[in-house]
C-alpha cells in the first residue's frame, strides 16, 4: 500500500516544479569526474569536418541538491521526525507481536473450564440515560441467564432520563421485585462514572458486573464473568464485545472488523503475554473491595474503564480477559455518531495517560513488560496527532531544503509511515477476521484506510483539546441508539414462573416484528443467534444453551494453561 506521506511529498514536488535551484557548494561533493563527448569544429580543417573533443565536468554539477535554509531549525526538525518514526516502529512491532502470538502462540483461558462452583453473590449494574429503545432487550436477556436467582440482583441506574426509560424500569421492577431494583438519579454530576459511583454506595455484594443498556448477554455469560472472581487476585474481568448490527452499512462492517482486531487479537494477546488486559467498562466486572481500595470510580472521567484499569493495576490487582465471554452491542451507524464516540474516548484516554503514566513507572511490583506495554496502551491516542505532525514536519523540512529521505533513515521513514506501518494494523485486522471465520470480509480491508484517516483527524482534535483545555468541564456525548422504541406496557414484559422452561418471545423482542435485523430474541441463547449477528456468516449455529466453555472455533490456536 503506498505511503500517504510519500504521496503528500510527491504532490509538493509536483507543485514546486523542478525543485530548489542547485548550488555549487551544496555539500554532496564527489572527487570523481565524468568525461562528456560533444561535437566541435576544429580550427584549420578544410571542409568544416567535425571532430570530437572531450570536456571533463565535475559529477556534482549533474546533481540538483538543495541549499539548506535555517540549518539549526532543519536539524532540530529532523531529530523530532526521527523520534516520531521510532515511535511508529515500536507500535508496528507491537502489532506484529500481538498478531503472531494470537495466530501461533499458546492461548491462556484459565477460567473457562469452570462450569460448577459455589457461585458468589453479585450485583449487575445497567447504566441508562434515555434508553427506552434498547433497555427492555437487556432486561429480557437477564431474565434468561442460568445464574442462581437468589444470588443475583440487577440495578438499572436511570441517570435523569427524559424519555420512557423510567416507566420501563419501574414496570420490570413491579413484575420482578426480587430481581430488579431500579435506581433513579435526579442530581449529581452527569455521566456513566458518576452514576456507577452512586449505585455502589452501600452495596454489600463483592462482585459487580456492568452492562451498557444496549448490550445483550447470553444465558451463560454471567457465570463466565463470575468465574474469574473465584481467584482472589483478580480485581476485574472483561469479556468480548460483538456488534449485532453489522449488516446495516459499510461503517458498521468496518467497525465490526475493528472490534474483532481489538478483542480477538489485542486483548487475548495481552492475556497470553502477561501484560495489562484492559477492563472495557461493559461486558465485565469489578471486585467491589478492590474498587473501594483504589478509591472507586472518578466522577469526572469520560472513560471510566481506562481509568479504573490503571488504578487496579497500580493497586496490585490482576485483570482477566477471555475471548470466549461474548456479548452483543450496537455500533454507530453514522459517521457523526462515530466521530463523537471516538473523540470522547480519546479525551478520556489522554486524561488517564496524563494522570497515571508517571505512576506506572514508579509503582513497585510491576514487571518491565507490564510497564512498557501499559505505556503504549496509554499512548495509543497520542499517536494520532504525532502522525499528523510527522507528515507536516516532513513537508516543512523539504521546503527548508533538508532531505529526510537520505540514507538508511529514508528507508525507515518511508516504511514506517506507509507500507509496513499501516500493514501491521491491517494484518492484525485480517488475522482477527480470519479467526472469526469471516474470510470474505477481508475484501473490505482497503476501506479501513478511509476510516483510519477520519479517526486520526478526529482523535487528534480531541487529544489537543484535552491537552490544552484539560480543566474545561467534561461533556458526556451519549451514543445514539437505532432500535425501534417500544411502549412501556407491562403486558409486554415476559412472565416467567419459577423453575419453568425459557420464556416465550415477547413482542418487543420478536425479530419478525421488525425490531432490528439480527437482534437476539429473549427465548434464545445469544450464541444460538450467532450467524445472524454477522460474526461467522458461514459457520453453523451452536446448539441452544451450549456453554461458552464448550464452544471452540475451528480456527483458534491450541489452548494452553
Amino acid at each position: 500500500m503506498p505511503s500517504l506521506s510519500a504521496l503528500l511529498l510527491g504532490l509538493s514536488l509536483l507543485l514546486s516544479g523542478a525543485g530548489p535551484e542547485p548550488v555549487a557548494d551544496a555539500g554532496l561533493v564527489s572527487p570523481a569526474a565524468e568525461p562528456v563527448e560533444r561535437p566541435v569544429s576544429p580550427a584549420g580543417i578544410d571542409g568544416g569536418s567535425t571532430g570530437v573533443a572531450v570536456e571533463v565536468r565535475p559529477l556534482e554539477s549533474w546533481v540538483r541538491t538543495p541549499q539548506v535554509r535555517y540549518p539549526i531549525a532543519a536539524r532540530l526538525g529532523l531529530y523530532v521526525l526521527y523520534v516520531i518514526v521510532l515511535l511508529i516502529v515500536v507500535y508496528t512491532v507491537r502489532h506484529y507481536l500481538f498478531t503472531y502470538n494470537r495466530l501461533f502462540g499458546r492461548q491462556r483461558h484459565p477460567y473457562v473450564p469452570i462450569d460448577e462452583a459455589d457461585w458468589p453473590r453479585l450485583t449487575i449494574l445497567v447504566p441508562c440515560h434515555n434508553e427506552e429503545k434498547v433497555v427492555h432487550h437487556i432486561l429480557d436477556a437477564l431474565l434468561q441467564v442460568d445464574y442462581p436467582r437468589d444470588r443475583m440482583l440487577v440495578i438499572p441506574v436511570n441517570d435523569r432520563s427524559t424519555d420512557g426509560t423510567r416507566a420501563i424500569l419501574d414496570a420490570y421492577a413491579a413484575r420482578y421485585p426480587e430481581l430488579f431494583r431500579p435506581l433513579h438519579r435526579t442530581g449529581g454530576l452527569p455521566g456513566k462514572a458518576a452514576a456507577l459511583k452512586e449505585a455502589i454506595e452501600g452495596l454489600r455484594d463483592d462482585v459487580l458486573l456492568v452492562f451498557d443498556a444496549d448490550y445483550i448477554p447470553g444465558r451463560d455469560l454471567i457465570k463466565r464473568l463470575a468465574a474469574p472472581f473465584l481467584d482472589p487476585e483478580v480485581g476485574a474481568v472483561m469479556g468480548r464485545v460483538v456488534p449485532l448490527n453489522t449488516p446495516r452499512n459499510l461503517l458498521t462492517r468496518l467497525l465490526d472488523m475493528e472490534r474483532s482486531a481489538g478483542y480477538q487479537v489485542d486483548q487475548q494477546a495481552r492475556m497470553n503475554l502477561g501484560v495489562i488486559a484492559q477492563y472495557g467498562g461493559t461486558v465485565g466486572g469489578v471486585r467491589v473491595s478492590a474498587l473501594r481500595q483504589v478509591g472507586g470510580w472518578r466522577e469526572d472521567s469520560l472513560t471510566e474503564d481506562t481509568d479504573i484499569t490503571l488504578r487496579l493495576v497500580l493497586g496490585g490487582w490482576k485483570i482477566a480477559y477471555s475471548n470466549r465471554y461474548e456479548c452483543y452491542e450496537e455500533v454507530p451507524e453514522t459517521w457523526p455518531v462515530r466521530i463523537r464516540q471516538i473523540m470522547r474516548w480519546a479525551r478520556g484516554h489522554t486524561d488517564a495517560a496524563m494522570r497515571y503514566l508517571p505512576d506506572l513507572w514508579r509503582t513497585p511490583g510491576l514487571s518491565l513488560r507490564e510497564r512498557f506495554d501499559g505505556s503504549l496502551l496509554l499512548g495509543t491516542y497520542l499517536m494520532s496527532p504525532l502522525l499528523l505532525s510527522g507528515w507536516v514536519l516532513a513537508l516543512f523540512l523539504f521546503y527548508l531544503g533538508a532531505n529526510p529521505f537520505a540514507g538508511i533513515i529514508a528507508v525507515l521513514a518511508v516504511a514506517s509511515y506507509g507500507t509496513i506501518g499501516n500493514f501491521a494494523a491491517f494484518f492484525e485486522i485480517a488475522a482477527a477476521v480470519r479467526l472469526d471465520g469471516n474470510r470474505g470480509r477481508i475484501a473490505l480491508l482497503p476501506m479501513i484506510l478511509g476510516g483510519f484517516i477520519v479517526s486520526m483527524v478526529s482523535t487528534s482534535r480531541a487529544v489537543v483539546r484535552q491537552l490544552v483545555f484539560s480543566r474545561e468541564p467534561l461533556q458526556w456525548d451519549k451514543t445514539q441508539r437505532y432500535r425501534r422504541s417500544v411502549a412501556s406496557d407491562p403486558s409486554r414484559i415476559p412472565v416467567r414462573e419459577p423453575d419453568r422452561a425459557p420464556l416465550a418471545v415477547p413482542a418487543s423482542m420478536d425479530a419478525t416484528a421488525g425490531a432490528i435485523p439480527g437482534v437476539v430474541p429473549a427465548s434464545l441463547d445469544a450464541a444460538e443467534a450467532l450467524p445472524s449477528l454477522g460474526r461467522n456468516d458461514s459457520a453453523p449455529a451452536p446448539a441452544a444453551g451450549h456453554a461458552v466453555s464448550k464452544r471452540r472455533s475451528n480456527h483458534e490456536p491450541a489452548e494452553g494453561s
